[in-house]
């Protein structure tokens, strides 16, 4: 697998607030997305063999590509969208998600998504795109929790 930058911080809670105290410092939404958009650059790309069908998610208009890796005990996920602000959703998902055990992921609301008024300036497509996102993540977690007790 190849490396992530996450998690940055210690627990998703305080990643969501770390978010929120971000964007809380810009004064309007052409900030907030050209921010969103260098959130997404800082992704690491993707290998050409993990871009394919199998790891594409669907639900989502852009093309994402998302990998999961790991166990019940903590799961890492990759991904990156050809979209430049669709990768500045991922990278805020990953931040909050990746890196954490699988209890973590199942039992975090992806609150900062309303605290940050995302929700709001999300075209219909991304905010289905986002939630197709969350749901596989969160989808993932599940899974290895049940792998875990059987």
């Amino acid at each position: 697998m190849i490396s992530t930058p996450f998690p940055l911080e210690a627990t998703p809670t305080e990643a969501q607030a770390a978010i929120r105290d971000e964007f809380a410092f810009f004064g309007d939404w052409s900030e907030r997305y050209q921010y969103l958009i260098d959130l997404g650059r800082k992704l690491p790309d993707l290998p050409a063999e993990w871009k394919t069908e199998e790891h594409r998610l669907r639900g989502c208009q852009s093309l994402v590509w998302i990998v999961a890796d790991g166990d019940a005990g903590k799961l890492d996920f990759h991904a990156i969208s050809d979209s430049a602000i669709v990768s500045g959703l991922v990278y805020l998902a990953l931040r909050v998600y990746s890196g954490r055990s699988a209890e973590e992921i199942v039992s975090t609301d992806a609150s900062y998504i309303a605290d940050i008024g995302l929700a709001k300036h999300l075209s219909p497509t991304r905010s289905n795109g986002l939630t197709a996102l969350l749901g596989f993540i969160r989808g993932q977690a599940e899974e290895a929790l049940l792998a875990q007790r059987q």
